[in-house]
């Protein structure tokens, strides 16, 4: 198969779970919570289920490169996970989820996601999206 200079390129731009990173020493992706260089975490930020979601943005709530990891996820529009402690759903931040289904009279409380804050200059409208 014959390979172009322009795919090898990209092949060595793209860091874990498809990030963009610098590839260099001083890249966040080295210092996020995230990355245990295994990917064990992947299924986490990826899931449909509340519970998933909830540890994911715990974990994000106490990265240090929480902020680069959102403004980066927010400039590729990523299309779905949780990125910077927010979740995402076609490259926009969204504000909410709930089970699938009719919602119970009384909310169960493991069905209540952690508010990881928004920093101030990505709180922008444009980037969020209500359920």
């Amino acid at each position: 198969m014959l390979v172009t200079r322009a795919e090898e390129e990209y092949e060595e731009e793209e860091g874990p779970l498809g990030v963009f990173s610098d590839a260099g020493p001083e890249s966040w992706w080295d210092e996020a919570r995230c990355n245990d260089s295994a990917g064990t975490l992947v299924g986490l930020y990826f899931s449909a289920e509340l519970q998933d979601i909830a540890r994911a943005k715990e974990i994000c709530a106490l990265c240090p490169k929480m902020t680069e990891c959102l403004e980066g996820a927010l400039e590729r529009r990523e299309p779905w996970g949780v990125w910077g402690g927010q979740m995402f759903l076609n490259g926009k931040i969204l504000m909410s989820k709930r089970r699938r289904g009719r919602p119970p009279k009384v909310p169960r409380p493991e069905d209540q996601l952690p508010e990881v804050p928004i920093p101030e200059h990505l709180n922008d409208p444009r980037y969020l999206r209500s359920a």
